[in-house]
């Protein structure tokens, strides 16, 4: 069956419901959206009933068992509502996840909400079963690069609009946070009407709700944007996030791409590097076209670089640490000994 994009969803609803939808990713107000147009849409075809199951510890999965076999005396159809928090059903959860899905009844719509799993849940039977007889919809975070345009489509939804520099801006502000940046599009319908917002009407209503996160500077170091780089830092800074951390998140990234540089010097293919230092998800691209402007020397002068920072954490050397922090990623990023 199919993954579509949460924004693909209502396109994909018009065109008639599915008896199984499974809605995961990192992306909470994306979930949300996406899980209620399907009770929405399951709702108007005549969907009257509907039972939740929240997966927690202890959850008697007997329970799912029985109310798929027991339909209401007033309601022909129904959707049952299942929620695993944790994206781990557990031995038993996940026997009874493909018992169900491969003997789920023609009168009931079954929506399953999970988080972003992990490589071990991508590859568990229970998600298998899961993948073959369900509509995936995907409600990851979305990123810095789309982020303009994801705005831009939210502003159209109101009857409004604005340049790209203004969303640039706007998307600047609420990086990391896309319910707060949500709440800022709504908050301009709220105070404009419908038309072509300018730069200043924008900057006026919006607050700076920006949530960093220790993953989005490696991702700004490895791209090499380090106006974006200097910025999360100052963010990180702000917040108070340990300084420890933040040295530690950007070696484990030099490293892991040092080690995939090492295996390109001896002549090795990029894919088995990649795999050989155990580099999944977003981070393989990143890693990969890094590898096209980073070079081994630099690797290594960042490294060193990095243990004099450590040294300055622990006292045992004197500097600012997040003046040291900003020197190792600009001078990295940019590919500099």
């Amino acid at each position: 069956m199919p993954t579509i994009s949460s924004d693909d969803l209502a396109r994909h609803l018009t065109a008639g419901l599915k008896p199984l939808y499974v809605v995961m990713g990192d992306a909470l107000l994306l979930a949300v959206e996406a899980a209620d147009s399907i009770r929405l849409a399951a709702r108007n075809a005549g969907y009257a009933e509907r039972e939740t199951f929240v997966v927690e510890q202890y959850f008697e999965w007997a329970e799912l068992k029985n109310s798929a076999q027991s339909m209401s005396l007033f309601a022909e159809r129904k959707v049952i509502d299942i929620r695993i928090p944790t994206g781990k059903p557990g031995l038993e959860g996940g026997q009874a996840l493909q018992d169900y899905v491969t003997n789920s009844s023609p009168d009931i719509l079954t929506l399953i909400s999970l988080p972003k799993l992990d490589s071990t849940g991508l590859k568990s039977k229970w998600f298998a079963a899961l993948q073959a007889q369900a509509v995936i919809v995907s409600a990851d975070d979305i990123p810095r690069h789309a982020l303009p345009a994801w705005l831009a489509g939210r502003l159209r939804r109101q009857g409004q609009s604005t340049d790209n520099a203004t969303l640039e801006f706007l998307a600047d502000k609420s990086e990391g946070n896309l319910l707060a940046a949500f709440q800022e599009v709504q908050k301009l319908a709220l105070l404009y009407p419908a038309g072509v917002l300018s730069f200043e009407q924008v900057k006026d209503v919006v607050m700076d709700v920006s949530r960093f996160d220790i993953s989005k500077l490696s991702e700004a170091m490895l791209t090499g944007n380090t106006a974006r780089f200097a910025r999360i830092l100052d963010g990180l800074q702000a917040e108070g996030t340990a300084t420890v951390l933040v040295l530690w998140a950007m070696t484990e990234d030099i490293r892991k791409l040092g080690k995939v540089l090492q295996v390109l010097q001896r002549g090795g293919n990029v894919n088995s590097a990649i795999r050989e230092a155990r580099i999944w998800g977003a981070n393989v691209s990143l890693i990969e076209n890094a590898t096209r402007r980073i070079k081994l020397a630099h690797v290594n002068a960042a490294i060193q670089h990095a243990g004099r920072v450590d040294k300055t954490i622990k006292g045992l050397r004197q500097g600012d640490v997040w003046d040291e922090l900003l020197q190792l990623g600009l001078r990295f990023a940019v590919g500099h000994r």
